[in-house]
């Protein structure tokens, strides 16, 4: 089985930074995309952004400029730098993760618990 574990969330105020960080652990053979989601009350969740495991990178509008995404493939971990925080940013953020965990087995999308994050003004 596989397990994706967030850390790092919290409160911050207006104009701070948080980093999150996953780790994926359990029965891996290969990691494709990892990236994070952010669910705010009220509203469908949506991607924030995405790495592929050659590290190309994908970003929500909004967050461009301001967030970055990177991991760490030797520990199968992923990071979000998230700086110049706004009130707009509170939600629980997600984990997600394209995982084999077999040779010639297919991909299977994992996901986190969620973390919150939440920015005062």
């Amino acid at each position: 089985q596989v397990q994706l574990v967030e850390s790092g969330g919290g409160l911050v105020q207006t104009g701070g930074s948080l980093r999150l960080s996953c780790a994926a652990s359990g029965t891996i053979f290969s990691i494709n995309r990892m990236g994070w989601y952010r669910q705010a009350p009220g509203k469908q969740r949506e991607l924030v952004a995405t790495i592929t495991s050659d590290g190309s990178t994908n970003y929500q509008y909004s967050v461009k400029g301001r967030y970055t995404i990177s991991r760490d493939n030797a520990k199968n971990t992923v990071y979000l730098q998230m700086n110049s925080l706004k009130p707009e940013d509170t939600a629980v953020y997600y984990c997600n993760a394209l995982i084999r965990t077999a040779w010639g087995g297919p991909m299977n999308n994992f996901w986190g618990q969620g973390t919150q994050v939440t920015v005062s003004s």
